[in-house]
């Protein structure tokens, strides 16, 4: 996984090097001033004559014998306060460029790629994971990801480089106070390591938990009415309460973890400096090591190279949660796309609409059929209702035509053409669907009924909503078909929203046709209009559809009546009627009072 996160790194290795070459700047600033620092109170003492060892300037630089000491020093003074500007113009550099890699490529480019293959997925996915899970990966688990570049490539590299420079300069300075300020190091990293393995099962956890909220929030905001409707809101709220207070735990665990390793760190390196006064001190007394470029300058590397250090708690954290989100993202990319269009795929400009079922079987799950053994032919032109209790499998015969999903045994063909050796594009453009639950985005009406055909002029769309017969009441909404709809079309009648997802399958004039049961939140009147309508739009191809009623099941050419996944019975609606079995015994109760 690590690998990975170092490929998505790499991706963007310009930008991570300009961050990384402005570090550098930084860190050579700050060097820059430590030392000036140190050489201006070598500079005081020895014009004070408190030491008789001269101030050793950088880069074999001398100021000019008659210059004074107030001279010397605001020249010291100068430079320092010029490399702080310089510095301060640098940061501010980093920061902005920081925020455009990180925020306008990183973070774009990662939503964009798991967006896109959350599109190419096939429902299995969807029907594996909940809605709240899916959004983390989107959201919050991407910006793990992002957190691995910038929070711990950038600054561990940040680290090894600063480490090095701090460490040659101590080197440079004195070689024994060097090795004995630096002897708890190794510790450092031992106890890094095990707090790293400590959190990281941890981290793991709160993104379930994440996960969990999100989606009770999710459920609460889709079932608002059922909550209000049974008076559950103080039992709802207290659900929430409980995932949130599930994630608050988990993370008070992780920084009780950190309260104590932070101090933990801090503590060895401050012993670090005990060290450092006592022998570098020591040194300073017999002369052996300067007071300002000496000892100054050695505690101000030593109080930064503590400072990096403990830092790796921080990129420890970035590390393990980077880890944790990039793992759920990673099983979005990762995903199989099952349904795609094979490399030598047959296009299908037009199909003539032949639907043929050799044997198929279907399943959602292993050994747990939905469909079984079902063959049968319908000629182009033909209607075709299906009749079945619940779960008997009708909305999963309509999904492989489209292949929505893939049979698990046996072939679908449309045309005499398996449909997996068609172009998924292609294939779909050629069926039109209406689902048992229409789903209307928030937008215009206009943009609802052309959303598979984006290029249809104003007269194509009136056209598919007078056949839905929608064109009425959409003339009687404030903008006609330019008003907006709020979230899933909720300002609108449940007949409304379904008259809209017709017309949005009309404006296709699909080859094929699919209802999922389309009059099931229609009343009977607008039901009539409706059947009527669409008579004209079943001329030329052919029709599904998912029915109970017999005002929708005698029109059709044949009726199917399925039981547990098989067809029990196929013929006519007179046919079946005069045949004893499950559509004589649906009629009879729909006919008596």
């Amino acid at each position: 996984m690590i690998g990975r996160l170092l490929k998505i790194g790499w991706q963007y290795r310009r930008g991570c090097l300009k961050l990384l070459a402005l570090q550098a700047l930084l860190l050579a600033t700050a060097l820059g001033g430590l030392g000036l620092t140190g050489v201006g109170i070598d500079a005081v003492l020895f014009r004070a004559g408190a030491v008789a060892r001269p101030p050793v300037y950088p880069f074999g630089f001398h100021p000019p014998t008659e210059w004074t000491a107030l001279q010397e020093v605001a020249l010291i003074a100068a430079m320092i306060l010029v490399l702080s500007l310089l510095r301060g113009w640098l940061n501010y550099i980093y920061a902005v460029a920081s925020g455009r890699l990180i925020h306008e490529q990183i973070v774009v480019d990662l939503r964009a790629m798991v967006y896109d293959r959350l599109q190419r997925l096939s429902f299995r996915f969807f029907d594996a994971n909940a809605t709240g899970s899916i959004i983390n990966r989107v959201t919050s688990d991407v910006q793990s990801v992002r957190a691995f570049v910038d929070g711990v490539i950038i600054q561990l590299v940040i680290l090894l480089l600063s480490l090095v420079c701090y460490l040659v300069y101590m080197l440079r300075i004195d070689v024994g106070v060097t090795i004995a300020c630096l002897a708890t190091t190794p510790i450092l990293w031992i106890v890094t390591v095990i707090f790293s393995r400590m959190v990281r099962p941890a981290y793991d956890r709160i993104r379930e938990l994440a996960d969990r909220v999100v989606l009770t929030l999710a459920e609460n905001f889709q079932g608002v009415h059922v909550v209000k409707g049974f008076g559950r809101e103080p039992e709802e709220i207290a659900k929430f309460g409980r995932a949130v207070e599930a994630v608050n735990r988990e993370q008070q665990s992780i920084f009780w973890k950190v309260s104590v390793f932070t101090p933990a760190i801090g503590l060895l390196t401050q012993f670090n400096v005990v060290v450092l006064l006592a022998y570098g001190g020591y040194l300073v007394t017999l002369d052996r090591l300067a007071l300002g470029t000496g000892l100054v300058v050695f505690a101000g590397l030593l109080s930064q190279f503590a400072s990096q250090v403990a830092n790796l708690t921080n990129i420890t954290n970035s590390i393990q949660q980077s880890l944790s989100g990039a793992r759920l993202v990673f099983e979005v990319l990762d995903a199989p796309i099952e349904i795609q269009s094979r490399p030598d795929a047959l296009g299908l400009p037009r199909a003539r609409g032949d639907v043929q079922f050799e044997n198929v079987d279907f399943e959602y799950e292993p050994g747990n059929a939905v469909l079984r053994n079902l063959s049968f032919s319908v000629r182009a032109g033909q209607c075709v209702a299906i009749l079945g209790g619940t779960g008997a499998g009708k909305s999963s015969l309509l999904a492989l035509i489209p292949r929505f999903y893939d049979a698990t045994g046996g072939r679908v063909l449309i045309d005499g053409v398996d449909v997996r050796l068609l172009r998924v594009d292609d294939l779909r453009r050629n069926v039109g669907m209406v689902f048992q639950e229409s789903f209307l985005f928030s937008h215009t009406v206009a943009a609802n009924i052309s959303f598979g055909n984006p290029l249809a002029t104003r007269g194509g769309i009136v056209r598919a909503a007078k056949i839905a017969c929608a064109h009425e009441f959409i003339e009687q909404l404030p903008q006609g078909y330019e008003t907006v709809l709020g979230e899933g079309g909720m300002d609108l009648s449940g007949g409304q929203r379904q008259r809209l997802a017709i017309a949005r399958a009309m404006l296709l004039d699909p080859a094929i046709l699919l209802l999922d049961d389309p009059a099931a939140s229609i009343d009977p009147h607008t039901e009539q209009e409706i059947l009527a309508a669409m008579q004209q739009a079943m001329q030329g191809r052919t029709t599904f559809v998912v029915a109970h009623r017999l005002s929708t099941l005698r029109h059709a050419d044949v009726v199917m009546v399925m039981q547990e996944g098989r067809l029990v019975q196929v013929g006519t609606h007179a046919e079946l009627l005069a045949t004893p079995g499950h559509y004589q015994h649906a009629a009879q109760l729909q006919i008596q009072p």
